[in-house]
């Protein structure tokens, strides 16, 4: 081989090595950013789900007060049941509630399988509850089912997020 295919493969050679290091020092920036942002979001959390309530609660109150049968049976609260949250309650009022890392999200979960918009549960026009996974990475779990598509909640089942339960009851 000649001198010149040598320095040109080493040099190639060294450009990829390059590449790697430096992709390799981004992801481990992103993790830590994630983290940084979750904490952040966990020791706001205590008062946002009471304040999002309070700021959604009009408009969707009178739309479930027209359907009185629905409204008797339909669940009153999320209640996490696992994980680091354990024992928060989210009054349910027609509003959606955002699962997920992102400090903004209802609640915000401080765990290592949640992406930062993992899932939403909201109500559909019959009162009936709905959860919906937002493309995350690991999945949202309904009765040990992977979610794939928008589907109903039964009062009672479990909502799996990574390390994370949650349940609607009334």
């Amino acid at each position: 081989m000649s001198e010149l295919t040598l320095t040109v493969m080493r040099l190639g050679f060294l450009a990829v090595l390059w590449l790697f290091v430096i992709v390799a020092v981004q992801v481990i920036r992103s993790d830590l950013f994630g983290t940084r942002v979750t904490q952040r979001g966990s020791r706001r959390e205590s008062g946002r789900p009471q304040q999002a309530a309070r700021q959604a609660a009009p408009p969707p109150q009178r739309q479930q007060a027209s359907g009185g049968r629905q409204r008797r049976n339909a669940p009153t609260k999320l209640v996490v049941t696992e994980g680091t949250l354990t024992g928060t309650t989210v009054a349910l009022q027609g509003q959606t509630i955002t699962l997920g890392r992102a400090h903004d999200s209802t609640i915000v979960l401080d765990d290592d399988y949640a992406s930062s918009r993992h899932a939403r549960i909201y109500p559909d026009r019959d009162g009936q509850w709905i959860v919906e996974d937002l493309g995350s990475t690991n999945g949202t779990y309904l009765d040990r089912t992977r979610l794939t598509t928008p589907t109903p909640i039964a009062p009672g089942a479990p909502i799996r997020i990574g390390k994370t339960v949650i349940e609607l009851r009334k």
